[in-house]
């Protein structure tokens, strides 16, 4: 197994085990007998963990080595995934849901390190693909749940076959990743790395790309059932159309970062997802707001693969960088949801999803951070 295909796995590995949780959601809540209001807190505890634990992750990688870190770390987050619906209490559950998002965001912090190292060994571009093989994995065993559900088969059951077949996978995957010598090499890391002014503006870019994709996933079944007065089976759709487009474009995306650069491929991805947002707001039709979704999910795809990217250079190390700047979008992620929710509340959901387009208008016009610097440049000039 080449490094390349080693490292795409560990994305769609990491993508499987979010999306077998996802699935699950409503029969936690049924199972521990949650209030609306006690599962969002529940699900707050992931993010809430992830922030704590990220600006650890490149300590760690420098300790071990980034090979090292990125088996061990995958090979828990795999195993973690059968924890929530084995916790004996909800308090235990909240626990659990704060130990899941450690291991979810220092895997993620490791892995988008490892994978932005090979891409330099290898001279081109191959982050923005990884990040495609996240949502393919995402997709497929989210279907597996989707099944699962249907035929009522016991959480505690699905998912801990999952993660016994899902843990065996990141252990043999893991020995196909490829050696990196460079961090034992370069920069001690800070202990806890928290983001430097050199990744600020980067991070912001990271902030509004996740900012409207965390809010769009959340929030496009809502819009298309209370204002275009779509069915369920129409409603869900467009986060399926939503879901799709965005790995489809992540996995061709490499090849066009490759001719005009991550910042030119920003800007356009953005515009896309501006006209789509603008379709989305504008639209009273099922049909046609599914089109925006489409949009959005296509143009807003590669912004994070490409940020941490960007911010892979700007850090004393890779994984420093990564670490800080993954530190920002998962704040973002944390607050999007809530936030589209006040104004869809406090306004309506049209205007809630303008709120989003001025987002992404913001991530647009910002876009020109993520152009390397210098023989940066050169260097992916001649990699073509």
């Amino acid at each position: 197994m080449t490094p390349h295909r080693a490292i795409a796995l560990v994305f769609a590995l990491h993508g499987a085990v979010a999306g077998s949780l996802a699935t699950r959601i409503p029969w936690l809540q049924d199972h521990f007998e949650l209030s609306p209001q006690m599962l969002g807190f529940v699900l707050l505890c992931q993010p809430i963990g992830a922030f704590i634990a990220m600006p650890t992750a490149s300590r760690l990688s420098y300790r071990i080595g980034g090979r090292t870190a990125t088996r061990l770390l995958i090979a828990v987050w795999c195993a973690m995934l059968a924890a929530p619906a084995l916790a004996p209490t909800p308090a235990v559950l909240f626990g659990f849901f704060v130990l899941y998002g450690m291991a979810a965001g220092t895997s993620d912090v490791v892995m988008n390190a490892h994978g932005v190292a090979l891409e330099r060994q290898l001279g081109r571009s191959i982050i923005a693909g990884l990040h495609g093989m996240w949502s393919v994995g995402s997709l497929v065993a989210g279907g597996v749940g989707v099944a699962a559900a249907h035929y009522a088969v016991d959480a505690r059951i699905h998912l801990s076959i999952m993660a016994a077949i899902l843990l065996g996978a990141a252990l043999a995957v893991g020995r196909g990743l490829h050696h990196d010598t460079a961090s034992a090499q370069g920069p001690v890391p800070r202990r806890f790395a928290l983001p430097t002014r050199a990744i600020v503006g980067i991070g912001l870019v990271g902030f509004c790309g996740t900012f409207a994709e965390g809010a769009t996933a959340n929030w496009a079944a809502v819009y298309m059932t209370k204002v275009t007065e779509a069915g369920p089976g129409t409603a869900a759709a467009a986060y399926t159309v939503f879901m799709l487009l965005t790995a489809g474009c992540r996995l061709v995306a490499d090849r066009f970062v490759r001719r005009v650069g991550a910042d030119t491929v920003v800007r356009l991805g953005g515009v896309l997802a501006i006209v789509g947002g603008v379709i989305v707001v504008f639209s009273r039709v099922p049909a046609l707001s599914m089109v925006g979704f489409g949009f959005m999910g296509a143009g807003l795809a590669v912004v994070v693969p490409l940020v941490f990217l960007a911010a892979s250079r700007a850090g004393d190390t890779p994984a420093e960088g990564v670490a800080g700047v993954a530190t920002i979008t998962y704040l973002s992620g944390l607050i999007a949801p809530a936030v589209t929710g006040w104004a869809a509340g406090t306004f309506s959901y049209p205007l809630a999803f303008a709120l989003i387009t001025l987002v992404v208008v913001g991530m647009t016009v910002f876009a020109g951070v993520l152009r390397p610097k210098g023989d940066e440049r050169e260097n992916v000039t001649a990699a073509t």
